[in-house]
């Protein structure tokens, strides 16, 4: 959530950050709604002044032993008439937050201009696609072809946007999480946690899923639990209503959990294969800073995603989106893209935001840099490290052969029983 003071006070300055992003504000029915609300707020205060002046002057008379009747009559209409006003308080105190909700984060000064995905701007590549002396297949018929890849079969159980791995596909997609996970852990200091697969709508009102996307979530009929749709969530939630000591900063934190998405802003996208499926699994990296060191933060949780794919010999690029392809919480993001020989293009396998305190602003998550100080809003940064559905096909890809065999990348080989191919 953007801060209050500058929706108020610097609205002209919100309005053109958000034209960056090809979002328009409704200027008109805020500065309506911030009217009526201040208006109202004066009025609130004067009868609250006028209640307490008031009574204690009716304290004053009955000490002395004289009648107050008529100020307790003049106490009772004003009790009245500010219960009222501060219904009508809270009612446009609600809407203006409603307002605010809707509204996406101010991108970063650093953030490039551009309307979408063509305007990303490029900021370094690692590795070189893979020459091959045949034609390369993509994931799906090289799983296929193995009989370790079943999408028909997930299509009965679920419908659409499902697979049924088998066997080494099954293993391999075991492998690259727990390879993952030992990496962040052991070398990149993430803290490991497990943690719930259903949240409370606070919760994703909190990281920004919620009220805008509600159409891409999953809900269970009847109760306030939704399926996650990414890590991010249950994580950063950790901070809702905490306030961390400065010596607790950075936290780090690395999650493997299910992702579940309906899609439904992506509909007729990737409908082949793997790329883009209901149900899938991450390595979810979160960090929670300071102000002063969340720049280099976003570096390095970008950088420990990285360190996968070079692991693992998988030619990527490192993209600086654009203002309007950012997401809504983003302040700035890098996407790692992957080569996929299959499809012969770069595609997406890990997204590294940075959220500034847009997300701490809901879940009114704090720190303290000194002892005795007033609490100020941390920073919130997170990032795929990586998407392991999306690996497994860069991994299936590019390390095939011209018979259909799979090369098993060294560092994997060990999550493998020592297996050298698929």
């Amino acid at each position: 959530m953007l801060d209050p003071k500058i929706l108020r006070m610097q609205l002209d300055t919100v309005v053109r950050g958000l034209a960056r992003r090809g979002f328009s504000v409704d200027t008109g029915a805020f500065t309506e709604l911030e009217t009526r609300r201040k208006a109202v707020q004066v009025r609130t205060q004067e009868l609250q002044s006028d209640r307490n002046r008031l009574s204690k002057e009716v304290g004053r008379r009955k000490a002395a032993g004289e009648d107050s009747t008529d100020l307790l009559a003049r106490v009772s209409d004003i009790g009245k008439e500010l219960a009222a006003s501060e219904q009508d308080l809270e009612v446009l105190q609600a809407r203006l937050t409603e307002l605010a909700l809707n509204l996406p984060n101010l991108p970063d000064d650093s953030v490039p201009d551009g309307r979408g995905e063509d305007d990303n701007r490029e900021i370094r590549r690692w590795g070189e696609p893979t020459p091959f002396t045949f034609k390369p297949l993509d994931h799906v018929a090289l799983g296929v072809n193995l009989g370790q890849m079943d999408f028909e079969a997930a299509a009965r159980i679920s419908g659409a946007r499902f697979v049924v791995l088998h066997d080494r596909l099954a293993r391999l997609h075991r492998g690259l999480t727990q390879f993952m996970l030992d990496i962040h852990t052991r070398e990149h200091g993430y803290r490991e946690v497990y943690v719930p697969y259903l949240v409370q709508a606070e919760s994703l009102v909190g990281t920004g899923q919620l009220p805008k996307f509600g159409d891409d979530l999953y809900a269970v009929r009847g109760q306030d639990l939704y399926l996650i749709p990414t890590a991010e969530v249950p994580v950063t939630n950790l901070a809702r209503d905490r306030v961390f000591e400065a010596s607790e900063l950075p936290a780090r934190f690395v999650c493997h959990t299910p992702c579940f998405r309906s899609e439904a802003g992506a509909a007729g996208r990737d409908t082949r294969g793997m790329i883009r499926q209901h149900q899938f699994e991450k390595v979810e990296l979160v960090q929670m800073t300071s102000p002063d060191a969340s720049a280099a933060a976003h570096e390095a949780l970008t950088a420990h995603a990285e360190v996968i794919l070079k692991r693992l010999g998988l030619p990527y690029r490192v993209m600086s989106l654009c203002a309007g392809d950012l997401g809504f919480s983003s302040a700035k993001t890098y996407d790692l893209e992957v080569w996929l020989p299959g499809s012969g293009c770069y595609r997406e396998i890990s997204s590294c935001s940075n959220f500034g305190e847009f997300q701490a602003r809901r879940l009114r998550a704090r720190y303290r840099a000194k002892e005795g100080t007033k609490p100020e809003f941390i920073h919130t940064l997170n990032g795929s490290g990586l998407a392991v559905g999306r690996t497994l096909v860069a991994v299936m890809e590019n390390g095939q052969d011209a018979t259909g065999r799979i090369r098993i990348p060294e560092p994997l080989r060990p999550y493998m029983g020592g297996a050298d191919f698929v």
